[in-house]
């Protein structure tokens, strides 16, 4: 084993085991190799974090949000130092190429704490509202114990961008990172302690899709965030609304890319393929769905294929290697399902479609796959595939496009390729998506926000916006002068 913590949980500080959780595995998908086993948590360890969790957030509450945020600040700096040990903990717990944990991973969770430390004192004021003599003003208030349930694909990165405004605004949180992928959340834990947070305020504890319940249903959590997938979005608001408890769902997407004839080719193509191909296409806003206008649809085809074919598939260690394994063994053979579909369905099989040579037998890899000639109809289109699947649609015109992109049941994300930058606006202001790009694709700087709309979730993630989403306005209305009644 590589990666072992001292322990499957850490509660108030410190490594807590309790060995009458069920174990599992964690395992390194690049070769099926162990590298570490856990505990889920009992009802005991869930009670003992919330507790914890709770008992701490009063005293940290009570602090100023400068205060607050220099703690933060702190382990923005601890993340940056230790890059490489994160990003390669990263990697072994994904799967993921370390020429992309290195940059895109631990460092965006110490942006969130950065950003989110950086703007603790102006982020968090209230306003004042004159009312001739008398006047009121509000202010922001923490809401208590917050949870966050974590998915797979960017372990670390989502316990920071939940943790960072929760704890900011004065919230304490208990974390739950995906079983596929354990090990990270309990490094930014250890970081956080390690810059300053009070014990308790950070606690992280393993578990499965029957850990969730007992935190969500938990009378003493104020929150649920979860990042994960549509049918476990709505078990997981629907148990939290009956508690009117305050949620962020950030859900999954089957996002539309659009490609006009007078678009860059070869940024329109990278740009497809970092929406497709980037985490081994394991990213919930991926633009799935590339409409190439059929003008260059031959061309774009062409060099997409080629470029495709290029892509290093490997070790993800290596730092040449560009594409790892998917995250486990049931995710592959769900996406391989689905790439045999889209042949039975009548989608051209462009390239890829199968199984890489020359990589470990029992690592989980899978080649980057295009389909051509897609139809909306067809499994491929209409369902999210969560793998490097690439599915490129016809269009003619722009209504057209318009109206196709927007026929989902999601709305995550989308993209638009064009040189017309009005014919651009135009387009993202009608997409029906919360986050969409112009000329490029997938980047989420922490100073944006980032979330979906319909049956891709609610609630903002980074940006000023997490704020209002950790929050709660409180009014207060202050008299100047004696109170008259006509009784």
């Amino acid at each position: 084993m590589r990666a072992q913590p001292k322990a499957s949980h850490f509660i108030d500080g410190e490594y807590i085991e309790d060995a009458a959780g069920t174990p599992f595995e964690s395992i390194y998908p690049a070769t099926g190799e162990v590298i570490a086993k856990l505990h889920a948590a009992t009802p005991a360890i869930v009670e003992k974090a919330i507790a914890s969790a709770k008992r701490a957030q009063k005293e940290w509450a009570a602090m100023s949000p400068t205060a607050r945020g220099r703690v933060l600040k702190r382990a923005a700096e601890i993340m940056r130092e230790r890059n490489r040990e994160l990003s390669e903990l990263e990697t072994l717990d994904t799967g993921k190429p370390i020429q992309e944990t290195i940059i895109a991973d631990p460092t965006s969770g110490a942006d969130a704490f950065e950003f989110f430390g950086g703007i603790a004192a102006a982020g968090l004021n209230g306003d004042y509202i004159p009312l001739g003599q008398d006047f009121a003003f509000t202010k922001r208030v923490p809401l208590g114990v917050c949870v966050g349930i974590g998915a797979w694909n960017y372990p670390q990165q989502i316990a920071c961008w939940k943790g960072a405004p929760a704890l900011v605004c004065g919230n304490a949180m208990v974390f739950k990172p995906s079983e596929n992928t354990p090990l990270g959340a309990l490094k930014i834990a250890e970081i956080l302690i390690e810059a300053g947070l009070p014990k308790g305020l950070y606690n992280v504890i393993q578990g499965d899709r029957s850990t969730g319940p007992l935190l969500v249903n938990h009378k003493d959590v104020a929150k649920v965030s979860l990042t994960g997938s549509v049918p476990t979005g709505k078990k997981v608001a629907g148990a939290a609304a009956s508690d009117l408890k305050h949620v962020t769902m950030e859900l999954g997407g089957k996002s539309p890319l659009i490609v006009f004839d007078d678009a860059d080719l070869e940024s329109a193509i990278g740009g497809a393929m970092l929406g497709n191909f980037y985490s081994t296409g394991q990213v919930c806003s991926n633009g799935t769905r590339v409409f190439v206008q059929k003008g260059i649809k031959d061309r774009f085809l062409s060099r997409l294929k080629e470029r495709t074919e290029k892509i290093v598939i490997g070790d993800p260690l290596d730092e040449a290697t560009q594409l790892g394994p998917m995250v486990s063994k049931a995710q592959r053979d769900k996406v391989l399902d689905y790439i045999e579909k889209g042949k039975a369905e009548g989608a051209t099989l462009l390239t890829g479609g199968g199984i890489p040579n020359d990589v470990s037998a029992e690592g989980t890899y899978i080649q980057p796959t295009v389909f051509a000639d897609v139809t909306d109809d067809m499994t491929i289109a209409r369902e999210e595939i969560f793998g490097p699947v690439m599915c490129v649609l016809d269009f003619d015109h722009e209504d057209e496009v318009i109206e196709r992109g927007n026929a989902t049941e999601f709305g995550l994300s989308g993209g638009v390729f064009t040189s017309d930058i009005t014919r651009a606006h135009r387009v993202v202001d009608q997409l029906e998506a919360g986050t969409l790009w112009i000329n490029t694709y997938n980047l989420a700087p922490v100073e944006i926000p980032f979330g979906g709309s319909k049956q891709s979730g609610f609630g903002r993630e980074n940006s000023l916006a997490a704020l209002e989403h950790y929050s709660e306005l409180k009014t207060v209305y202050v008299s100047m002068g004696k109170v008259e009644a006509p009784y």
